[in-house]
C-alpha cells in the first residue's frame, strides 16, 4: 500500500490565535451581493401571461438565454421568470472565474473519454470563441461587472504535482497555445507563497468579473432589448401541450398568487435546482462549495504578495484552491470542501459550516503567511450542480420545443453562456436550421450516467471523495475506483 504524506497545508498549519483574529470579525454573508448594494426589485408574475419564448431561472444561464433570445429574434416576446432574485443563487456567489473550459479539465494529453476523434480539440476552440464573445458583449453592451482578462496561473503545490505542469507544457507546445511553465523560483516570483512549487501560466484562458455585478447587468441589458422579467416568481410545474394544444404551461406562484406563462416554447436553467423535467432529477446532485473574502489589503502587503499580473490562481490538487483578488484589493479564496447532503437535500442551514470556513481559512494563511494579522470580511457558501461526467448535459421534451441544461458545476460563468448558445441552436434546428459545432458536439447529443438512487448515491459520492482526498496523500495516485472510473470517463470534479 502506498505510504501517505502530509499535504503542504497540514505540514505548515498556522497557529490558532492567528485562524482565530483571522475569523474573529466575518459574516456570514457573500461579498458579492454586499458589494452589489440594494437595486430595485422587480415586479411578480400575478397574471397570465403569453411568450414565443419563456425562461425558467434567473442565473447566468437563463440571462444568457434571455439575452441571446432577443438579439436572434428582436420580435419574439421573451418573457423571464426567476423564484427569487437574478443571481442570488450560484451566480452571485461564484469566484468570478470566466473560463475558457466547457468541461473540467483532465490532463492535456489524456485520453478525453467524453469526446470522439478530433472532439477534444473542437472544444478547446469552441471554448475559446465562448469567451471571447462574452467579452465582445460585455464591452459592446456596457456592462459595468468589472471585466478583467488576466488569465489563469495553474499551481503545483506539491512536487508530484511538477510533472503534470509540465506534461501541459508539452501539449501546449504541440498545439500552438501560449501557456508557460515556471519554476519554483519563477513562480514564486510572481506571486510570493512559500506553497508553490511550479506554475503553468494560461494566459488567454480566462477573465475575472464581478459575478454578482455579471447577473445583474445582464439582467439589465435584457430589461433594455425588451426582455420581460418577473422575480419572486416560482414555477410550480411544466405542463406540456395535450393533443390538438399549441402552448407549454408553466404554472407559477408568487405573492400575488398563482399565475401561467403559455410559452411557443422554454429554456430551463434552474442549475441546482429540481429539474421542472422530472425525468432528468436524477442526472445531477447539488454540491455545496464555500468561500472566504478579506479585508482590502494595503498597498504595501499586496507588494510583499506580488501578483501584479493579477491572474486567477488555481492549484492542482483534487481538493483543490481557486483564488482572485477583487476590484478592491481582497483576496476572495474558495475551494476544497464539496459537500453533498444526503438525499440531496439543499437548505439554509448548510451554507454556514464553521469547520469548513476554519479550514479556508488556515489553507489561505497556509499560502500567504504574509497575511498573518489580517481580517477576514466574509464568509459564504453555495450549491452548484455536479453531474456524473465532468461537464453540462443537455436535454429535451414536448418535440424540442422545451430545451433543458444542468450539470455546469462551478464552470457557469462561461459555460452559462455556451450552454444558452445550444439550447438556442437546437431550437432554431427545429425549425429547419442546419446543425451547428455546438450541437454536433457529443456531450450535446449524449446524455451523462445518472446518479443512482439512495442510499447508493450518498454511499458513491462519499467513497469518491475519500478516495480523491487519499490520491491528494499518495503523490496523486488513484486507487482502483478512481482508475475505474477514469476508464468509463465518469467522475465528480466539483
Amino acid at each position: 500500500m502506498a505510504r501517505l504524506h502530509q499535504t503542504v497545508f497540514e505540514r505548515n498549519v498556522p497557529a490558532r490565535a492567528v485562524v482565530d483574529h483571522a475569523l474573529g470579525m466575518t459574516h456570514h454573508a457573500v461579498f458579492w451581493l454586499d458589494d452589489l448594494g440594494e437595486r430595485a426589485s422587480r415586479p411578480a408574475l400575478s397574471a397570465p401571461v403569453r411568450a414565443d419564448i419563456a425562461v425558467v431561472g434567473g442565473g447566468y444561464t437563463g440571462l444568457w438565454s434571455a439575452l441571446r433570445a432577443k438579439q436572434r429574434h428582436p420580435g419574439a416576446r421573451v418573457v423571464l421568470v426567476e423564484a427569487r432574485s437574478v443571481g442570488w443563487a450560484a451566480s452571485g456567489r461564484n469566484g468570478g472565474f470566466c473560463g475558457a473550459n466547457l468541461t473540467h479539465g483532465r490532463p492535456p494529453d489524456a485520453p478525453d473519454r467524453r469526446a470522439e476523434p478530433g472532439q477534444h480539440t473542437l472544444l478547446g476552440r469552441l471554448g475559446h470563441e465562448n469567451l471571447a464573445a462574452i467579452g465582445a458583449t460585455v464591452h459592446a453592451l456596457g456592462l459595468d461587472c468589472q471585466w478583467e482578462r488576466t488569465g489563469i496561473v495553474d499551481l503545483a503545490i506539491e512536487p508530484h504535482q511538477i510533472d503534470w505542469l509540465l506534461d501541459a507544457a508539452a501539449w501546449a507546445a504541440r498545439t500552438g497555445a501560449p501557456h508557460t511553465f515556471l519554476d519554483r523560483a519563477k513562480t514564486r516570483a510572481e506571486v510570493a507563497s512559500p506553497t508553490y512549487e511550479a506554475g503553468l501560466v494560461r494566459p488567454d484562458d480566462a477573465a475575472l468579473v464581478h459575478p454578482a455585478r455579471l447577473a445583474a447587468e445582464l439582467a439589465r441589458a435584457a430589461s433594455e432589448l425588451g426582455v420581460e422579467i418577473f422575480e419572486h416568481t416560482r414555477v410550480t410545474a411544466l405542463v406540456p401541450p395535450r393533443r390538438g394544444a399549441h402552448d407549454v404551461v408553466l404554472r407559477t406562484l408568487s405573492p400575488g398568487g398563482e399565475a401561467s406563462v403559455l410559452a411557443d416554447r422554454v429554456l430551463l436553467g434552474t442549475g441546482a435546482f429540481p429539474p421542472l423535467l422530472r425525468r432528468y432529477r436524477h442526472h445531477t446532485v447539488p454540491v455545496y462549495t464555500s468561500a472566504i473574502a478579506t479585508e482590502p489589503l494595503p498597498a504595501d502587503l499586496l507588494g510583499a504578495i506580488g501578483w501584479r499580473g493579477r491572474q486567477g490562481l488555481a492549484d492542482l490538487a483534487n481538493r483543490s484552491h481557486r483564488y482572485r483578488l477583487t476590484a478592491d484589493d481582497r483576496i476572495v479564496f474558495g475551494g476544497h470542501d464539496a459537500v453533498y447532503h444526503y438525499g440531496g437535500r439543499m437548505s439554509r442551514t448548510y451554507e454556514d459550516r464553521p469547520a469548513t470556513f476554519r479550514r479556508l481559512t488556515e489553507h489561505l494563511l497556509t499560502t500567504f503567511p504574509q497575511l498573518e494579522g489580517i481580517r477576514l470580511t466574509h464568509r459564504w457558501s453555495g450549491t452548484v450542480d455536479t453531474a456524473t461526467r465532468p461537464g453540462a448535459y443537455f436535454a429535451q421534451a414536448a418535440g424540442g420545443r422545451v430545451q433543458h441544461t444542468g450539470g455546469l458545476a462551478g464552470l457557469g460563468a462561461g459555460a452559462g453562456h455556451f450552454a444558452a448558445q445550444v439550447m438556442l441552436d437546437r431550437l432554431d434546428v427545429m425549425d429547419g436550421a442546419p446543425d451547428t459545432e455546438r450541437t454536433g458536439l457529443r456531450i450535446v447529443r449524449q446524455l451523462p450516467v445518472r446518479f443512482p438512487p439512495e442510499p447508493v448515491a450518498a454511499a458513491g459520492i462519499r467513497a469518491t471523495r475519500l478516495a480523491l482526498d487519499r490520491a491528494d496523500h499518495q503523490d496523486g495516485r488513484r486507487n482502483l475506483l478512481l482508475r475505474s472510473l477514469d476508464t468509463l470517463g465518469l467522475g465528480l470534479d466539483t
